[in-house]
């Protein structure tokens, strides 16, 4: 039997994709971020390691992939600042409380910490759409707005790595509350 070599070979991108970030993110849920190594991605994706590595070439870059498919496009469904906000405060909290999401994040941004190449990765594929969005949104400077993610982001990560679960509602209705105010 003669193996195919054609460039359309396996599974379509999008399908592998969608597979090893439902894995990925599983894995963060299960075994935590340390735990969630390449090798248990692969086998959860049912896809070979060296395939993973072609893709990302680390597991930070996986997570940051994976992180931005998890979040999508902000939901910017309002003129009104306020409202604005107050959406993509609720929209932060909610994702970042799915399972696995929020240790994903946690746990790549740990690991940023002290590698220069995984913050290149995180800064422009993770921040840098949500940032020139919301600033584009919001009219402000891109060191105001870069605050704003970093309280938002900080705040419910926090909270989610000191007590293990999400931040409550009436909690981040309290954070948009303080959110707003550096606007005003």
């Amino acid at each position: 039997m003669q193996e195919s070599t054609s460039p359309g070979a396996g599974r379509p991108r999008s399908e592998l994709n969608a597979g090893v970030f439902a894995a990925t993110l599983r894995s963060v849920h299960e075994f935590g971020y340390a735990g969630a190594t390449m090798d248990r991605i692969a086998v959860a994706a049912g896809a070979a390691k060296t395939t993973l590595y072609r893709r990302w070439p680390s597991k930070g870059a996986l997570i940051t992939a994976c992180l931005v498919d998890a979040f999508g496009p902000a939901p910017l469904v309002s003129e009104d600042r306020d409202e604005l906000l107050a959406t993509a405060v609720r929209w932060a909290a909610a994702k970042t409380s799915e399972p696995g999401v929020g240790a994903a994040f946690a746990g790549v941004f740990t690991d940023a910490v002290s590698d220069p190449a995984l913050r290149e990765i995180l800064s422009t594929q993770l921040q840098a759409p949500y940032l020139a969005v919301l600033q584009d949104a919001l009219g402000e400077s891109e060191q105001r707005v870069r605050f704003v993610i970093d309280v938002i982001m900080g705040t419910l990560l926090h909270r989610l790595g000191i007590d293990g679960e999400p931040m409550a509602e009436d909690d981040v209705e309290a954070l948009i509350a303080m959110v707003l105010g550096v606007f005003r």
